[in-house]
């Protein structure tokens, strides 16, 4: 199966295996995942799955949908905001969180029956994960691609040309909010 749809990558540090975490910190990762799934889901998208500090999540699954750039970046708006608080509320006692989004066509399959889990891949997976060395703690990169679907509801600011692995110069861009906060309020 292909669908279209918008990859987002979540991960607490650079780091992909936590080698000596204690059990605080996985109660507080897991109370930040179990927030994240509560946010994605308002916008119906997927958890793939968690490795890690790693929360992986498609939108577009297991129907297309149009507006999968848009919703996947709202709720990266969401998650940022969330861990800005929390960090404000727990200190160092929480994460950090850099986001990175992409958008194209995945191969899917399913690995379960009784409850869907899914397992995607394909270039759009592996730009995703290369995007995601380049990013910032706090920070929403999204690719050119994403770029092109959401410019006109989101403000950004342009990073330029960045070498990936593999992938050769990409344009990335952070998001900084949704255009409809910077909108007047008119009475």
């Amino acid at each position: 199966m292909l669908s279209s749809a918008s990859w987002l990558k979540y991960s607490s540090k650079k780091e992909k295996i936590l080698l000596s975490i204690n059990s605080g910190q996985v109660d507080e990762l897991h109370y930040c995942f179990k927030v994240f799934d509560g946010i994605i889901g308002k916008y119906g998208i997927e958890k793939i799955k968690t490795i890690g500090d790693a929360y992986l999540a498609v939108a577009g699954l297991p129907n297309t949908d149009p507006d999968h750039a848009s919703k996947t970046v709202q709720a990266a708006l969401e998650i940022r905001e969330f861990i800005h608080d929390r960090k404000k509320q727990m200190g160092s006692r929480s994460f950090d969180i850099r986001i990175d989004i992409h958008s194209g066509s995945v191969a899917v399959s399913i690995v379960r029956v009784k409850k869907f889990a899914y397992d995607i891949w394909g270039d759009t997976v592996n730009t995703a994960a290369r995007m995601e060395q380049h990013s910032l703690p706090g920070q929403i990169n999204i690719s050119e691609k994403t770029y092109e679907l959401v410019k006109e509801a989101f403000a950004f600011t342009y990073r330029g040309e960045i070498e990936a692995k593999n992938k050769g110069l990409l344009k990335m861009y952070f998001v900084e909010k949704h255009m409809a906060a910077m909108a007047p309020i008119l009475s």
